[in-house]
């Protein structure tokens, strides 16, 4: 019956990460929590194999298509291993209704920031309208020295890769909702790039994370397996879905689901606290 349940849940999953390239993952852990019955650290662990996977299946659909930018995306998933180390310590060590509490306030954010960034890609493809009255030309400030620019890039690349590891480790996530701005603000990468390199961020994260858990019991893998394979499924159908179905639509859909759930799961875990 349980495996019953996954199927859906593994499908919605898969078609938000090969859509957008993220937050579909954040859905993993309260499915496995509240539908699938798992302990919130049987959950975190179980939801690094689940998004590993349907993040692979989404990366091969983007990499065909020639999305990825292997070095970039390798490079920004290495930088971040300490921090996937670091986060999976501590959430193996949290106690479960603080770990539940904790993932409430992660999903508010990422409800925010989503909605927030859609209302700028909305803003960027507005026409542009007519210059201000009254108001001088803008001019391009002359560039920072080649060394200082560089140095600033490199650190912010470096404290970012780390967050999202750290993410990844603590909360079972994958992360994306950070990764793809970051490397379209940090690196330059077109949204469709971003997208499709950060799906191997998120693989290179999962992986880590998962890794450092290695040997934990309690984990149904009949019940993962059904469940990845949906998200696998639903990754390769999010990757079709992305090119017909405007991304800020699907934003802003999946922020406003990620805020009820995440009011659901706070009224929940609050009063055990």
């Amino acid at each position: 019956m349980l495996a019953i349940t996954a199927l859906p849940c593994g499908l919605v999953i898969g078609l938000l990460l090969g859509a957008l390239g993220g937050g579909g993952s954040i859905l993993a852990v309260p499915a496995l929590v509240y539908l699938l019955h798992q302990s919130p650290h049987e959950a975190t662990a179980g939801a690094l194999v689940v998004v590993g996977i349907g993040a692979a299946s989404g990366l091969a659909c983007h990499a065909r298509a020639g999305r990825v930018r292997w070095a970039a995306g390798a490079a920004f998933g290495g930088l971040g291993t300490a921090g996937t180390f670091l986060g999976s310590r501590w959430s193996a060590a949290l106690d479960p209704t603080v770990l539940m509490t904790a993932f409430a306030g992660l999903m508010l954010a990422v409800a925010a920031a989503m909605l927030v960034r859609t209302w700028r890609e909305r803003e960027k493809a507005r026409p542009a309208g007519r210059d201000e009255p009254g108001q001088a030309p803008q001019h391009t400030p002359a560039a920072s020295p080649a060394l200082a620019a560089r140095l600033v890039s490199a650190l912010r690349i470096g404290a970012t890769a780390t967050a999202v590891g750290l993410l990844t480790g603590f909360f079972g996530v994958g992360g994306g909702f950070v990764v793809v701005p970051a490397l379209t603000l940090v690196l330059g990468l077109e949204m469709p790039v971003a997208v499709g390199t950060s799906l191997l961020v998120i693989l290179v994260n999962s992986v880590t994370a998962f890794g450092t858990r290695a040997g934990a019991g309690g984990l149904d893998w009949p019940l993962l397996a059904s469940f990845a394979a949906c998200a696998a499924l639903g990754s390769w159908l999010g990757n079709r879905l992305a090119a017909r179905v405007r991304p800020q639509a699907l934003s802003t859909a999946f922020a406003s689901l990620v805020t009820v759930l995440a009011i659901s799961m706070a009224v929940t875990s609050i009063p055990r606290l």
